[in-house]
């Protein structure tokens, strides 16, 4: 019998993924569900970016290639960042990743050790804790429910929540799973705390391209931020290419040396072809035209389901981003609920428990809103609204 270590035994199958996965099983034996469980952009990758794909195929590029990314693909996300996000990163201040949850991960380690406590925000995406937990960190959870998941009235909350073992804040916005935007006093209030304790933050910015209408900085481009912040990036959002798995983080250099000895003792690096489509999207893409389209329609299939729910009553803080919602629910039993709405609605939703805010499920608006106004219908009908 294996005898598996603490760290390991600490943390818990993501939650999202028991979801789809009974979604998955269900739809195998031939049930029709409306899967709001995905956490994935419903457009196709563009045309521009498949053929880059193919073309890098054919020109061999499947070896490895530098541990950081080759230099194409860290030159387009430097100028990605600074000639849309007003940020000054130069192409050392990059490393490629096999998704960006794995420059989260790396990032963890590099800065992490037993005993340290780590800042984040609930409703806090489901891999945020764990990657702490195996680092050997504790997780100490700022709440915004009270708040209506804005941090900008939680600051005070954040202040009480720094203390002398704090190694790191966990900033995530947009936010999955709330679809929130914070504000930029909401940002330099951040910014004023991790000064003044001279404390690193993690500012995970991969929604940012799809901000309905509201304007939020990059933490990095603020004042005393740039030395102290880890801007986590990539392209499976914007352009949706969650498949690729290539996201990239962007760091001072001293950061970028230490977290890649973990991305080359891990990892090794990111797929070579991958990189060179990655490059085109950051690069060459049409990046208003690609994430202008995809931000209106999740932007109209968001009102859509905050409207649906109003009229039965419940009320729903408005998404101002990307494809998510949080719905308040009636249940002592999150994820049991969720698993009871997709064998009895035929509707897949995720457990607020997993992002630590029990008590709500997420939805996320990644199909047509016929089939949105379908899984509220249904919800209603077996007695879950």
């Amino acid at each position: 019998m294996i005898n598996f270590s603490n760290r390991v035994n600490a943390v818990e199958p993501a939650a999202p993924f028991v979801i789809t996965n009974l979604v998955s099983e269900l739809q195998e034996q031939g049930e029709d569900i409306v899967d709001l469980s995905v956490g994935q952009p419903d457009f196709e990758t563009p045309d521009e970016i498949l053929e880059a794909t193919h073309e890098a195929l054919d020109a061999g590029h499947t070896t490895y290639t530098p541990s950081d990314g080759i230099p194409k693909l860290r030159r387009a996300a430097a100028g990605y960042l600074n000639e849309r996000h007003g940020l000054d990163y130069a192409p050392e201040n990059i490393i490629a990743t096999p998704g960006g949850k794995q420059a989260l991960f790396e990032t963890v380690m590099a800065i992490v050790d037993p005993g340290d406590e780590v800042i984040v925000f609930d409703p806090v995406w489901s891999s945020y804790e764990p990657m702490v937990k195996l680092a050997g960190g504790e997780a100490v959870h700022v709440d915004l429910a009270p708040y209506d998941f804005r941090l900008e009235p939680a600051l005070d909350d954040l202040a009480e929540a720094i203390t002398d073992d704090t190694a790191l804040i966990m900033l995530n916005s947009p936010v999955n799973p709330s679809g929130m935007v914070f504000s930029r006093a909401a940002f330099e209030g951040v910014r004023d705390l991790a000064v003044d304790h001279d404390i690193p933050v993690i500012s995970d910015e991969i929604y940012k391209e799809l901000i309905f209408e509201k304007e939020q900085p990059s933490l990095a481009a603020l004042d005393g931020m740039f030395d102290r912040t880890i801007t986590i990036n990539g392209v499976s959002k914007t352009y949706s290419m969650t498949g690729y798995r290539l996201g990239f983080m962007a760091a001072p250099t001293d950061h970028t040396t230490q977290a890649g000895k973990v991305h080359s003792h891990s990892v090794s690096c990111a797929s070579n072809f991958v990189q060179h489509a990655a490059a085109e999207a950051l690069g060459n893409a049409d990046t208003d035209a690609i994430a202008g389209e995809m931000k209106e329609t999740f932007r109209r299939r968001s009102e859509t389901l905050v409207d649906l729910f109003a009229e039965r009553g419940v009320d729903i803080p408005e998404p101002e981003s990307a494809f998510y919602a949080m719905i308040p629910i009636e249940s002592d039993d999150d994820m049991q609920w969720c698993k009871d709405a997709v064998r009895e609605a035929g509707v897949g939703l995720v457990p607020g428990q997993a992002f630590g805010t029990p008590g709500y499920v997420r939805a996320s608006v990644v199909d047509t809103e016929e089939r949105i106004r379908e899984a509220v219908d249904r919800l209603d009908a077996e007695g879950f609204i």
